[in-house]
């Protein structure tokens, strides 16, 4: 009983890591200026979306940027964006592939991730395949033995 209530527990904790839909993972950031530093954050697009990248123009210097999900009829829009009292010019473009809008200046901080998928394994294989003491063995010391699962 305990063996396959293990089971099912590890499995519930997994599966909303895995990805079983269509969904679009990509990068987000907020509008802000280019000069600033943002560790952009993963995250997953609504099913009808697309991964974007927005670039903020002020004559011909580029000064904004943002990263996200937009709906395709935005897609290579342009239009005015007032901010502080400045109107700044924005395109948007989008890809389709998981992602897409990282560009060269991702800072996107992975050791979190890489920990909590590790964690999770160990954990995995903890509650699948538990030791335990052997009885009667002839070794002074402990003997460890997988138990089997049904």
């Amino acid at each position: 009983m305990f063996p396959a209530l293990s089971a099912i527990l590890c499995l519930s904790l997994l599966l909303p890591s895995v990805h079983c839909n269509n969904n679009l993972l990509c990068y987000y950031s907020p509008i802000m200026y280019r000069n600033k530093t943002f560790d952009l954050v993963l995250t997953e697009c609504p099913p009808t979306e697309l991964c974007m990248t927005g670039n903020g123009r002020y004559g011909n210097h580029s000064a904004l940027s943002t990263r996200g999900c937009m709906a395709p009829t935005g897609c290579g829009q342009v239009h005015p964006l007032p901010l502080k009292g400045t109107i700044y010019t924005m395109t948007y473009a989008c890809c389709d592939y998981n992602y897409c809008n990282a560009g060269h200046r991702v800072a996107v901080n992975s050791v979190p991730l890489v920990v909590a998928m590790m964690a999770m394994t160990m954990l995995l294989i903890w509650l699948l395949f538990p030791f335990y003491k052997a009885a009667g063995s002839p070794h002074s010391g402990y003997t460890y033995m997988y138990r089997r699962l049904l």
